[in-house]
């Protein structure tokens, strides 16, 4: 059985990307959840990760680190991690690509943190190019392959790299159309959403460094997380 490394569930929106995927489809895998610590957690993940990051997947002697390349690694064992269609197949891993790349204002001043609810003080317009590019990547995905997923009737690799993206549009409001607002609330649905969610409104620890930077650049409104021991 694989097994897959990953961090808080309140904080790693790496670690959602993997695990809502292979869960999503079915592929079994014993979870091992290490913290973040206060100043970084690089010595202790180097037990694990060669990166000394999350998420990392082991599968017996093979260490497989990086979200996208345990997509990949998946994609040889298993049917389903992407489009059966060549031309859905093509924009689908195109779109994974982008958002493993880009987005950087996005993710600097939207940091994942799933049990807050934030307004932010400004939205910068390099802010808002980067939310108008997802609604134009979610909308573009939806119309031509015909949902209810980003590259057609199935839940694949796209959809699992945007989860975190469901995420942070609840935490923050982040401005949608309606196409993409919609598609937004049906990630947030899916069973494995919904347990990542309950899983990390449970987690009684805290890593500050993250905290900080969501009170950087918004007003905190609401904090569903259960309180530290």
């Amino acid at each position: 059985m694989y097994t897959l490394y990953i961090a808080n569930k309140n904080y790693s929106s790496w670690s959602l990307r993997p695990w809502v995927l292979m869960k999503e489809l079915g592929i079994a895998f014993d979870e091992q959840l290490r913290r973040f610590e206060p100043g970084g957690a690089w010595s202790s993940f180097r037990t694990f990760s060669p990166t000394g990051k999350v998420p990392t997947l082991r599968d017996g002697e093979n260490t497989v680190w990086d979200s996208l390349a345990i997509a990949e690694y998946l994609a040889e064992r298993h049917a389903g991690v992407w489009p059966a269609d060549a031309k859905a197949r093509a924009w689908a891993r195109c779109a994974s690509a982008e958002m493993h790349s880009a987005f950087a204002t996005l993710r600097q001043q939207c940091s994942f943190n799933l049990g807050l609810r934030v307004k932010l003080r400004e939205m910068p317009e390099a802010l808002k190019k980067d939310v108008a590019r997802i609604d134009e990547l979610w909308s573009e995905g939806l119309a031509q392959f015909g949902g209810p997923y980003l590259a057609g009737a199935s839940f694949t690799a796209v959809d699992a790299f945007f989860a975190p993206l469901a995420f942070r549009v609840q935490t923050y409001g982040l401005p949608l159309g309606s196409r993409s607002e919609a598609y937004a609330k049906r990630l947030l649905a899916l069973p494995s959403m919904v347990a990542w969610y309950e899983a990390g409104l449970k987690e009684d620890f805290r890593d500050p460094d993250h905290d900080e930077v969501v009170l950087k650049y918004g007003d905190i409104l609401s904090d569903s997380r259960v309180k530290p021991a």
